[in-house]
Formats: C-alpha cells, structure tokens, sequence
C-alpha cells in the first residue's frame, strides 16, 4: 500500500540517498554535488527552496518527488518538477504515477497553472507513464544551462 508524506528534516539524508540512486540510473552519479547539509539548508531552512514528497509501501520508502514554484510569463505560476523517481524495487506499483498526482493536487490547491518537468530520451518508461498521464511534449524547445565556469565568467563581466 502506497502512503505519500511531505518530506521532513528528518528525511534529508534519504533524500540524499535517493538522489545518488537516481542519478546513478540516469548515468550521472559523477555530476551530483549536493549534501545532506545542502538539503536541509536549501529545502527546511528559514526560505526553503524546494519542496519534496516521500513515497512509501508497507512503511518502506520507496521514492520521491521534489519540486520548486517557478513563474511562466505566458501561462502564471507553476511548479517545476526537479526530481521523480521510484526505486527499482517499487517500480510497477503506480508509485510514480500517485507522486505526480499530488504534486498536481497541490498545484492545484494552490492555483498553479502547470507542472513542468524534464525526462531523457531514452527513458522510456518514464515517457510511456507522461504519455498516458496526457503530458505534452515540447520537442521544440530546447533546454539550457549555464554553470561552472560558464555562469562564473559570465557573472564576472562588466555591463
């Protein structure tokens, strides 16, 4: 039996551990940076950042979602959906689709317009659960990022 919970302080380091496992299945484990202390800093601090949801089965965690408002100049305010995963061992219990159900519950609630969020290519279950969910997908667009380096050297240049 799924239960889905608002993540705590308390959840931060498996939070933590969640993400490692989610960025090792999407093949990018060498890229995370963030910490236990980063978490609990930047989403149940004074000005939390992000939030996120805990997905359980029979009391065992089993996933996550976690989420930040953002603003649309055309369409208002929304959510960004940053990370949804499911372990493997959870996977087929439609964990990931009642995730996304109440961050759109919230969204709702709090008169968010939309969800957005990101899946690679070659996700392939991941794409068939959006689909039929009815989730559009905006092949035109295309998603940028600017860090490391990058951003430093352009933050340093004078207007």
């Amino acid at each position: 039996m799924t239960t889905i919970r608002a993540a705590t302080v308390e959840d931060a380091a498996l939070l933590r551990s969640m993400i490692w496992e989610l960025a090792d299945y999407e093949k990018g484990s060498d890229e995370v940076r963030i910490t236990e202390s980063d978490l609990v800093r930047d989403g149940f601090g004074a000005t939390p950042q992000f939030r996120a949801l805990i997905a359980e089965w029979d009391g065992q965690p089993a996933g996550y979602a976690l989420f930040f408002g953002y603003y649309s100049t055309w369409k208002g305010a929304g959510f960004y959906l940053e990370d949804l995963f499911v372990r493997p061992a959870f996977r087929g219990r439609g964990i990931g689709s009642a995730l996304l159900a109440e961050v759109a519950r919230i969204a709702r609630q709090e008169n968010r317009t939309l969800l957005r969020w990101e899946v690679l290519n070659w996700n392939k279950p991941a794409i068939e659960m959006y689909q039929r969910l009815g989730a559009d997908f905006l092949d035109d667009w295309r998603n940028v990022v600017l860090a490391g380096d990058g951003l430093r050297k352009l933050a340093e240049k004078t207007p």
